[in-house]
């Protein structure tokens, strides 16, 4: 599909979405007059995150006292049948990501609720729900509908449905989303970012989403090299962020 055709499949899905105008309208803003604001600082960030960077096994041994090794042997099967799920996917719609790192969080705060913006084939999403269906908790997802791919089936994909009853997903721009999740449960004891990547768009999430975290909780934020949003948001409330190499990209996470 040539660039014009999917934009203009995606103009087309959003006028048939009402819900969704408000999202459409800050699209058009973005891409027109914010367009630089996109990646700003992200050079200033590049480097910042560069000179704290660990590895995966290295934060999560850190931050949690725990063995990334360990979720690979338990949950062997289930990975392989999730990946399996993917390589049959019609849809592309991006990497696993530092699964570890998100069920590690939820393990070692012991979570009952957890927050997630961005879900795609539910890799994250995955990695949460197994910790959490240990105590009955719930996963609280904000994710916007594939409106260019017709990929809105395949959202979640990876997922069993023995843990879909663990999971509430809300199709909107996190804009939306998250005052309806906030509404449902007013604290978490995780949150895990990974949506907009503009910088006005993540600054803002960042703030809602850190006011309700609980203390003790972990904020993990995916590909904070984008721009400065993730360091400037660090800064200005004083976080001490361990910044993590993953693939060529970098995570930022806190204990709160």
């Amino acid at each position: 599909m040539s660039e014009v055709s999917r934009v203009l499949k995606t103009f087309i899905a959003y006028m048939k979405r009402p819900d969704l105008y408000p999202e459409l309208g800050r699209k058009i803003i973005k891409n027109t007059l914010n367009r630089k604001n996109a990646f700003k600082g992200k050079e200033k960030t590049g480097s910042w995150a560069q000179s704290k960077a660990v590895s995966q096994h290295e934060a999560v041994q850190h931050l949690f006292g725990a063995d990334t090794a360990s979720f690979r042997s338990l949950y062997a099967d289930i990975l392989t049948e999730a990946a399996k799920k993917e390589r049959e996917c019609p849809v592309k719609m991006g990497g696993a990501g530092a699964l570890e790192m998100i069920y590690f969080a939820c393990e070692y705060t012991q979570a009952n609720n957890v927050v997630e913006t961005g879900v795609a084939y539910g890799w994250s999403s995955l990695a949460a729900l197994l910790s959490l269906k240990k105590r009955g908790g719930t996963l609280y997802s904000s994710d916007m509908p594939y409106l260019a791919q017709d990929g809105d089936q395949y959202v979640g994909c990876v997922v069993p449905e023995d843990l879909k009853g663990f999971w509430k997903l809300f199709r909107f721009a996190d804009r939306e989303s998250l005052p309806k999740i906030f509404a449902d449960r007013t604290a978490f004891d995780v949150v895990h970012y990974d949506s907009d990547k503009s910088y006005n768009g993540r600054f803002w999430a960042y703030q809602e989403l850190y006011k309700h975290l609980r203390k003790g909780g972990v904020f993990i934020s995916d590909d904070i090299g984008d721009n400065s949003a993730y360091q400037d948001f660090c800064e200005k409330n004083n976080i001490d962020s361990v910044v993590v190499e993953f693939e060529g990209k970098y995570v930022g996470i806190f204990i709160k």
